[in-house]
């Protein structure tokens, strides 16, 4: 079995939203749809520090998608069975032909990585950016990462991975002792987020 799972190296992550932007190009994703976001862990508003002036203050930031769960929330309250676990990816997916837009993915999801898209997609040009393969954007649909499947399938990773400047993304199978990701999410340093929601997920934070 493989399960595909990342582990963010928050130490050389630099918050440049490379990734963001990248997933948005790559995945085509219309006017007001994110998969992938950076938290900032200081103060209230992106780059500013938590504490007083003078005072003690610290700031940090990591980057946030689906965390693609051993057993997803948002799988087992959807009703039509359009999220689902890709058994042979670990990768979990969404069939927009099968969502209806009801929002209880959205609603279950403990990390907030999903939305809706409402109304019909508006695009920024009039053709289509980044793969040609990557997902349709469908009224009435939810939407979230989805480790770039129409990369992974082929054997590449995801387009995120691919460009980030810091190198601070692995992506590799989980289930593999021998691999990168597998060994750096055994460290004792990598942590889960929320991994009391019993969830499972598989993307670690290296701190």
């Amino acid at each position: 079995m493989t399960q595909y799972g990342m582990v963010i190296d928050v130490k050389r992550c630099i918050a440049c939203s490379t990734c963001v932007v990248g997933c948005k190009v790559e995945n085509n994703l219309p006017q007001g749809m994110w998969w992938n976001k950076v938290v900032n862990e200081g103060g209230e508003n992106p780059d500013s520090p938590a504490g007083t002036y003078g005072g003690e203050m610290s700031m940090s930031s990591y980057t946030l998608s689906c965390q693609h769960c051993d057993k997803p929330a948002c799988v087992a309250v959807c009703a039509t069975g359009a999220t689902w676990k890709d058994e042979e990816t670990g990768i979990v997916m969404i069939d927009a032909e099968k969502c209806i837009g009801c929002g209880l993915c959205v609603e279950a999801c403990p990390y907030g990585v999903r939305s809706l898209q409402e109304g019909d997609p508006v695009q920024y040009a009039d053709f289509a950016f980044g793969a040609a393969n990557a997902p349709a954007h469908l009224a009435g649909t939810a939407e979230k990462c989805t480790f770039c499947h129409h990369r992974v399938k082929d054997g590449d990773v995801p387009f995120c991975v691919e460009v980030c400047p810091g190198r601070a993304r692995i992506f590799g199978d989980l289930d593999d002792p021998n691999s990168e990701v597998a060994k750096l999410a055994a460290q004792s340093n990598a942590e889960q987020l929320l991994a009391d929601a019993g969830t499972g997920p598989n993307v670690y934070l290296l701190r």
